[in-house]
């Protein structure tokens, strides 16, 4: 038993520091935009100021940046047209994810890319032991070490980070002809599956990339977060132009 308040007395005054920590790194707001792949659009291109956009939301949250975007672009000189056709750029974006997200899945489902899958939430879980006795011993060991460390770092202090994840595509009149190849695998039963290949010359360059833009601070709230994640995905698209 002396062990075992040992063992949580460490624990508490570990917990407590790291807690210290963490506030003391995570005070202020810091917000980042990541892209999986740098757009760089024909610079001899750009005088034509037409542009058309398509900005769709399948997150869970209520967001709509477009009259934002369109604004900015505005003021930059940019004529908005309800002609796709017509236009010279096209640009596509749908947002995602909008919510409380896990660093390590925010990386990975930037690495995926364009059209890549989005990560979940990785949630861990450990055990150990070499008989009963110390089975017992670790778990009750680990949920004292567990409510401790809840109680000091968890209902006081939390690193927090919200992310808006969304994939970009800008689309750009071209004088060459562009060959174009899509491919889509369709699930046609439990262990089989079917290709579907087309290929199309169009006269348009297509640049894709997938941005999560995010805001890190200890105890943040979404309602704190949303319009900085807001303003940063705006910025970082109407950047592009």
């Amino acid at each position: 038993m002396k062990k075992v308040i040992v063992i949580l007395s460490a624990a508490i005054l570990f917990s407590g520091c790291a807690a210290t920590q963490v506030a003391l790194s995570k005070k202020d707001l810091k917000v980042e935009n990541r892209m999986s792949a740098t757009i760089f659009l024909d610079v001899d291109n750009m005088a034509e100021k037409s542009i058309y956009l398509d900005i769709r939301n399948t997150s869970a949250k209520d967001i709509d940046i477009t009259p934002f975007i369109l604004s900015n672009l505005e003021g930059k000189g940019y004529r908005i047209t309800k002609d796709a056709k017509s236009a010279f750029y096209l640009m596509q974006a749908n947002i995602l994810f909008v919510g409380q997200a896990d660093q390590t899945a925010l990386e990975q489902s930037v690495t995926a890319g364009f059209g890549g899958a989005l990560a979940g939430a990785a949630v861990g879980a450990a055990a150990s032991g070499a008989s009963n006795s110390s089975i017992l011993t670790g778990a009750a060991v680990g949920g004292l070490i567990g409510g401790a460390a809840e109680m000091l770092s968890g209902s006081f202090v939390k690193d927090v980070t919200y992310s808006i994840i969304t994939d970009i595509q800008i689309s750009e009149k071209t004088k060459e002809k562009v060959e174009q190849e899509s491919q889509a695998e369709l699930e046609t039963g439990a262990e089989s599956s079917t290709t579907q290949t087309s290929e199309t010359t169009v006269n348009r360059k297509k640049y894709q990339s997938r941005l999560a833009t995010t805001a890190n601070q200890v105890n943040l709230t979404f309602e704190e977060a949303q319009p900085m994640i807001e303003e940063g995905l705006i910025r970082a698209i109407s950047g592009l132009f």
